[in-house]
């Protein structure tokens, strides 16, 4: 991976307390799973940053090689990967999301 690649996504990372990697952007995504994860953070209403990595393609490879992580969308909370669309959807429903966020005292709209 580029080193201007590696900057560009340490930057985000640091840079938000919540960055979600994505296909398209949190109001216009271009993939049902990025959609479903930014929808799942919008019903949380829980402030984040949507990287859309369809403008850079070095950036598309790029997220995969930095978390290992073979697919897109990929969450970030307070510079931890936590996981794609699957793994988001799951600790959504079981209750882990709420608590990883109370846990890095993200603030969201409790249900």
């Amino acid at each position: 991976m580029e080193q201007q690649t590696k900057d560009l996504i340490n930057n985000e990372i640091e840079n938000n307390e919540v960055c979600l990697f994505m296909k398209g952007t949190p109001d216009a995504p271009q993939c049902g799973f990025s959609m479903a994860v930014s929808n799942i953070l919008k019903i949380l209403d829980v402030k984040f940053k949507g990287v859309n990595v369809l403008e850079n393609q070095n950036l598309r490879q790029g997220i995969k090689e930095f978390s290992d992580w073979p697919t897109i969308p990929q969450l970030y909370i307070k510079k931890e990967f936590i996981g794609g669309c699957d793994i988001v959807k799951e600790i959504f429903e079981n209750g882990e999301l709420i608590k990883t966020l109370e846990d890095k005292n993200i603030s969201y709209k409790k249900k």
